[in-house]
């Protein structure tokens, strides 16, 4: 393993985490693609890429509500616009920022209503930046943004074009320090898999198991639990994208997604497990799953494609949806790092006519779905991989190679039951002359009447 796991505090015994690093290399590339655009700034909303130039964070409550934005000018320093106080705070602490920390609110996703004039307060803020650095004339990228701030830009004289991309562009490959968060937090949800494992067993509900794993991931370091997507039982299939309070009952496959993020840096890490015992339709979905995933893993390395990815995968009506498009998001890849979605995104929807190169530094999850022939058991499994100069390195480490069976076993008075049985047991040898005796006994009796 090249990727090292270092401990989640800073030392002076040993070299971690290097966030000066971090900050300026984030930075450095950004503003490497910039230079090189046809922009003359750079103007963000999205959370994550607010972080990502500045450096700052308000906590997770702030990350749906594009309330903070930072302007990236050519050949200068960003700006930052931030949530009230949050703006001092990061003036006190956050010296790379110190004066261009900012007080400045937009919107609110509409709660400031169009009279409050703050559409027009945000434009304004943007166009004095613009003007002192002859940079008006020139196109403003902006990557997420409500329309009545963007009509209030054009209004001030500002063309507004597509921004997204090119910091999408610059996320694409991470740093050194980048790969050493994400493995970290790789890391903590194999911990959170393994508290999971031994408290799985029957009567335990989706709900309970989400509390496990958020308790588990905060007390290790997590600063967001995004989410714990847990499916059991027939709600395996098709996927429903969300937790329930449905008990698990003896028999019953269980897939989970664990998105966290520590440092900012975000993990989507699916296994499956089957509670005390599994069927054989529901473990030869899980082979079929781990084999379409494995495969894919395999032609992870420079130079190859997104497209040579996707080919692996089966067609969506190989299992059981009329198009790619219904079934997006099940045979998958993409990459991760601030968000968990980044570029470049594998599918067979869009990658086999729009092929993208695999390149060192990249991180993706790839994430594989097989249903079962029982119509209501599937299995879901994902794995992180780290692109290295010479092929990939997998930083998801939690047993994955066969199914694993929690809550088992049980112990009868000939021994343990089988992990691997039906729901329903096939008749033994007693029972089946029971019935044989009991059809010859009543067949005299047909006749006769």
């Amino acid at each position: 393993m090249a990727i090292k796991t270092h401990g989640t505090m800073a030392v002076d015994w040993e070299q971690r985490i290097d966030f000066d690093r971090l900050r300026r290399e984030r930075l450095g590339r950004i503003k490497a693609l910039l230079a090189k655009s046809e922009l003359g700034a750079l103007l963000c909303f999205d959370m994550n890429n607010v972080r990502y130039i500045t450096s700052t964070n308000i906590g997770s409550w702030a990350q749906d509500k594009i309330s903070r934005f930072t302007l990236l000018p050519q050949n200068d320093e960003p700006i930052l616009w931030d949530f009230g106080s949050a703006a001092r705070h990061h003036q006190q602490n956050c010296p790379w920022m110190g004066e261009r920390s900012r007080a400045g609110i937009p919107l609110m996703r509409g709660a400031m209503t169009p009279e409050m004039g703050r559409s027009e307060d945000v434009a304004k803020k943007i166009r004095i930046e613009l003007e002192m650095r002859g940079l008006l004339n020139q196109p403003l990228g902006v990557d997420v943004v409500e329309p009545p701030i963007m009509f209030a830009l054009q209004k001030e004289g500002i063309t507004v074009v597509d921004g997204q991309q090119l910091m999408s562009d610059a996320r694409e490959i991470k740093t050194e320090d980048e790969i050493s968060l994400l493995t970290q937090a790789a890391g903590m949800v194999d911990a959170a898999y393994y508290d999971l494992y031994k408290a799985m067993k029957p009567g335990m509900r989706e709900s309970e198991a989400v509390g496990l794993v958020a308790q588990r991931l905060y007390e290790m370091g997590s600063e967001y639990v995004e989410g714990v997507n847990a499916i059991s039982g027939e709600r395996c299939s098709p996927h429903p994208h969300i937790f329930s309070d449905r008990a698990m009952r003896p028999g019953d496959p269980v897939y989970y997604d664990i998105l966290h993020s520590y440092m900012g840096y975000r993990t989507c890490y699916y296994r499956t497990f089957a509670i005390s015992s599994a069927s054989r339709a529901l473990n030869e979905a899980y082979k079929r799953c781990r084999d379409y995933l494995d495969a894919s893993i395999q032609l992870i390395q420079p130079g190859r494609t997104t497209a040579e990815i996707a080919a692996v995968w089966p067609k969506a009506k190989e299992f059981g949806f009329p198009d790619e498009e219904s079934a997006f998001a099940l045979q998958m890849g993409h990459g991760i790092g601030l968000a968990i979605w980044e570029k470049p995104m594998i599918s067979r929807l869009v990658s086999l006519d729009h092929p993208h190169e695999i390149k060192p530094g990249m991180v993706f999850a790839l994430e594989t779905f097989w249903p079962s022939t029982d119509g209501w058991s599937a299995a879901r499994i994902e794995e992180e991989i780290v692109v290295t100069p010479t092929g990939h390195e997998v930083i998801t480490r939690f047993p994955a190679e066969e199914l694993l069976i929690a809550g088992a076993p049980f112990v009868t008075v000939s021994g343990t039951l089988p992990t691997l049985r039906e729901p329903e047991p096939g008749p033994n040898r007693e029972v089946k002359e029971m019935i044989a005796a009991a059809a010859r006994a009543e067949a005299p009796a047909k006749v006769g009447a």
